[in-house]
């Protein structure tokens, strides 16, 4: 039994169709139904039911794949350990983050880039669900976003900063030199809105008083980077977090006057696995960045 043998059972038990599964792995599908054979052939079971029409798991394939996925973390955590051993920073560290946790990110990646030029960075942009599943499955190496409003037993959370949810104007703005906004007065201006399953969104609407007032959303938007194109050109409110706009000399952020306001920008990590020493490292210096000191840095 090989390795590879069981990295392209599993992506074929993942998408239930051998075509996705080869293109994914970026080998030809009969390449994949030859390994995946060759498997059932080895350990003497059939692990997919195969038909024109589609591809489903066996019992024996249901009952391996849980195994089969612990078998290549756990080979993959090796080879992470043995460098580690070497003092080698090598090979790649995967980063989640939220869209709105970007801006604090660019320093230290840069940094990062100089220090250590064997190790290559990927860091994907998802919403806070998405990356959380994406660590539960070790998709990547930790994840960095604000604290959930609903708890992973599976992750541990660590405080980087505190920040606060804020209006997003233009300088200019009628409310761009307020040192605070209330709901109530926030309530009398034309808002545009991250999308319903993003953070600020949740923060948002999770905020015990919002329901007190009628907002009046005249949009809403899963992209931030266009979302603050639109505030910078018009007289539109946003809702984020303030560190979004970190060195955004054209918007302002007006903390949001509220109990429930608070947020706190967190790296996350799977609980019970190895920590690669690159990972430490960057959650090291972004700790100490500049862009995080001026949020109250935590510690780790």
């Amino acid at each position: 039994m090989e390795l590879r043998q069981l990295k392209y059972f599993v992506k074929a038990a993942e998408t239930l169709n051998f075509s996705e599964a080869a293109k994914a792995l970026y080998v030809t599908q009969s390449t994949l139904s030859q390994q995946v054979r060759q498997l059932e052939d080895e350990i003497g079971i059939q692990l997919f039911e195969r038909s024109s029409h589609n591809v489903i798991l066996t019992e024996a394939g249901q009952e391996m794949l849980p195994y089969a996925i612990e078998a290549i973390h756990s080979a993959a955590s090796c080879v992470d350990r043995i460098n580690d051993l070497k003092q080698m920073l090598t090979g790649t560290l995967k980063i989640g983050v939220t869209y709105t946790f970007i801006p604090i990110l660019t320093e230290t990646v840069d940094e990062f880039m100089k220090r250590y030029p064997a190790v290559r960075i990927d860091i994907c942009c998802k919403s806070m669900e998405e990356l959380m599943q994406m660590l539960e499955k070790r998709e990547v190496d930790f994840v960095l976003a604000f604290k959930p409003t609903r708890r992973y037993p599976d992750i541990n959370s660590y405080t980087l900063f505190y920040n606060r949810l804020s209006a997003i104007v233009r300088s200019g703005h009628p409310i761009a030199e307020r040192r605070s906004i209330s709901l109530k007065d926030l309530s009398a201006y034309n808002l545009i809105m991250p999308a319903r399953g993003l953070q600020s969104r949740n923060a948002f609407e999770a905020i015990p008083s919002r329901s007190d007032y009628e907002f009046s959303i005249r949009a809403e938007l899963n992209e931030v980077n266009i979302l603050l194109q639109l505030v910078r050109k018009s007289n539109l409110v946003s809702v984020l977090s303030e560190a979004t706009i970190h060195n955004e000399p054209l918007l302002k952020a007006i903390p949001i006057d509220a109990p429930g306001s608070e947020m706190e920008g967190c790296v996350h990590v799977l609980k019970n696995t190895y920590r690669k020493r690159s990972a430490y490292e960057f959650i090291q210096l972004l700790n100490s960045s500049s862009a995080v000191s001026d949020y109250r840095t935590g510690s780790l």
